[in-house]
C-alpha cells in the first residue's frame, strides 16, 4: 500500500510539472505571436462590443484613492542603468504603505518585476498602477524594438500579478502637442488593443489634459476603460491661492468631454526647489509664476487633501520620493525642478512639507 502511494504521488507530481511546463510553453508561445503582430505594419481590429472593465481602487473594501507616483531610483541609480535591490525596495514600500496603498509605476522592466516581487513575497497592503513606457518611434528602429519589448513584459507581468495590478497604463504623455516621445495615435490604439487583448485588468493611457480636453481624445478614450489625466497647477502658472480651483475647473473640462468615463488623476504635485533663471527653455523660469518650496509645497498638500477626499476622486500625487537622476541627470544641479517633486527626499527622510501636513491633517 505505501509503495502504491508513492507511485502515486510520483505521478501526480510529474503530471503537475508537465502541465506547469506546457502552460509556460504555451505562454512563450503567445507573446512570441504578440511579438510579431506588433512588429508587423497589421492593424489589430478591435474587440466588438468593448466591454468596459472596472477600475477597483479598492483593498478590502476599504477606499484608496489618494495614491502616489512611484520612482524607485535612489543615488547612482537610473532607468536602464541600475536599479535597486530588493532590501532598498522593502524600504521603500514600507515607508510607502504607512501613508498609501496604491501606487503607480512607469514601465514593465526588470525594476517593476522586483517592486511587483517585494510586495507579493511581503505580503504588502499595496496595488499597483503598472505601466508601460513608450517612446516616438518615427525613424527610431531601436524605439519599436524597445516599446515592443515593454509591451510584452507588460502584458506577461499582469497576467503573473493580477491580484496585485489594478489597472495597466500603457504610454505616459504620448499624445498632448508639447510631449517629446509623442506617437501616432493609431500606434498608441493598436498596443492598446494589444495590451487589453492579452490581459484581464483594467487598461487605460495617461496624458496631460490638454490633450483629454480637446474632441481629438475621443478616438482614444474609446479604446480604454478609463482616462488618467495629469494636471499641474505649478506648470501652468497658478498660484498657491488658485490652484485647486483651478484644478476643478480642469478635472470637470476634461468630465465634460467624456461624460461616459471614469477620470483619474494620474500626476499632480508641488515641487520644493527649481531654477528661476531657466526662462530660455520654455519651462521653470517661463512657466512657474509663484513661489516654490517646502512651506508652499505643505500648503498645497493640504488644499488638495481637501479637494480629493471632498470629490472621492482617485489622485496619484506626484511622487513619493525625489529622484536624482531626472533633469539632465544626477550630476547636474540639484535645484533642477525635475530632481524635486518628492515629500520624501532621496535618503528616504520625509520633508518638513510632509510631516507638518500630515501633523495638520490629523488635528
Amino acid at each position: 500500500m505505501n509503495k502504491l502511494v508513492f507511485h502515486l504521488l510520483c505521478l501526480l507530481l510529474i503530471a503537475v510539472a508537465v502541465c506547469s511546463c506546457s502552460t509556460n510553453q504555451a505562454s512563450a508561445a503567445d507573446l512570441a505571436e504578440v511579438k510579431r503582430q506588433l512588429e508587423s505594419e497589421q492593424t489589430l481590429q478591435p474587440h466588438t462590443p468593448f466591454a468596459p472593465r472596472e477600475f477597483d481602487p479598492y483593498l478590502n473594501g476599504r477606499w484608496i484613492g489618494q495614491a502616489v507616483s512611484y520612482g524607485c531610483y535612489r543615488q547612482g541609480q537610473a532607468p536602464g542603468v541600475k536599479g535597486p535591490n530588493k532590501a532598498e525596495i522593502l524600504q521603500d514600500l514600507q515607508i510607502i504603505q504607512r501613508h498609501w496603498n496604491l501606487i503607480r509605476v512607469y514601465n514593465a522592466d526588470d525594476d517593476t518585476q522586483r517592486i511587483l516581487e517585494v510586495i507579493h513575497e511581503n505580503k504588502l497592503p499595496l496595488k499597483v498602477m503598472l505601466g508601460i513606457w513608450l517612446e516616438n518611434e518615427s525613424n527610431q528602429p531601436q524605439a519599436k524594438a524597445s516599446n515592443i519589448a515593454n509591451i510584452l513584459r507588460g502584458i506577461e507581468l499582469a497576467n503573473a500579478y493580477p491580484e496585485l495590478i489594478a489597472a495597466v497604463n500603457v504610454g505616459n504623455e504620448t499624445q498632448v502637442y508639447w510631449s517629446g516621445h509623442r506617437l501616432d495615435s493609431k500606434l498608441l490604439i493598436k498596443y492598446l488593443r494589444t495590451v487589453r487583448a492579452h490581459s484581464n485588468v483594467p487598461v487605460t493611457t495617461a496624458d496631460d489634459y490638454n490633450f483629454w480636453n480637446k474632441t481629438e481624445s475621443l478616438q482614444v478614450a474609446e479604446e480604454i476603460d478609463f482616462i488618467v489625466v495629469h494636471i499641474y497647477p505649478l506648470w501652468n502658472g497658478k498660484s498657491l491661492d488658485n490652484a485647486i480651483v483651478w484644478l476643478d475647473q480642469t478635472f470637470r473640462e476634461v468630465q465634460g468631454v467624456h461624460p461616459e468615463k471614469l477620470v483619474v488623476l494620474g500626476e499632480i504635485g508641488w515641487a520644493t526647489d527649481y531654477d528661476p533663471s531657466k526662462t530660455g527653455d520654455g519651462e521653470q523660469g517661463t512657466l512657474i509664476k509663484t513661489e516654490v518650496g517646502l512651506e508652499a509645497q505643505e500648503r498645497f498638500l493640504l488644499a488638495l487633501d481637501g479637494w480629493v477626499h471632498n470629490n472621492q476622486i482617485v489622485t496619484f500625487l506626484f511622487e513619493a520620493f525625489d529622484e536624482p537622476w531626472k533633469g539632465g541627470g544626477e550630476y547636474t544641479a540639484a535645484i533642477e525642478i525635475e530632481k524635486n517633486w518628492g515629500v520624501f527626499y532621496v535618503n528616504r527622510t520625509p520633508k518638513m512639507s510632509f510631516t507638518s501636513y500630515l501633523a495638520k491633517k490629523e488635528r
